[in-house]
């Protein structure tokens, strides 16, 4: 099992809801800087999160916020609206501080 950490700050206030058969699950963005041939830069990691974990990121984190997220990552695919193949990475995150 490979586990991921992040620390940066929440692009925006983490989104809660509820699946059909009532677990919480939360999406939010990390923006994580780095340095590249001098410069700070940033990259965007979109991050979900479920149960207690997604409770607890909706109720005390928020835009602009620092964050500390462990988890795994996960690559997912699906067919969009125009029958065009989507992936995207993200961190489903274990614990969030």
């Amino acid at each position: 099992m490979n586990v991921v950490c992040l620390m940066g700050r929440l692009t925006a206030d983490p989104e809660v809801r509820q699946t059909p058969n009532g677990i919480s699950v939360c999406s939010f963005s990390i923006a994580v800087d780095r340095f590249a041939n001098g410069e700070r830069k940033a990259d965007f990691i979109n991050c979900v999160a479920w149960r207690q974990t997604a409770e607890f990121a909706a109720r005390y984190f928020n835009k602009g916020k620092p964050i500390l997220t462990c988890g795994q990552l996960q690559t997912r695919s699906w067919t969009d609206q125009n029958g065009q193949k989507r992936y995207t990475t993200e961190v489903v995150a274990d614990e969030a501080t």
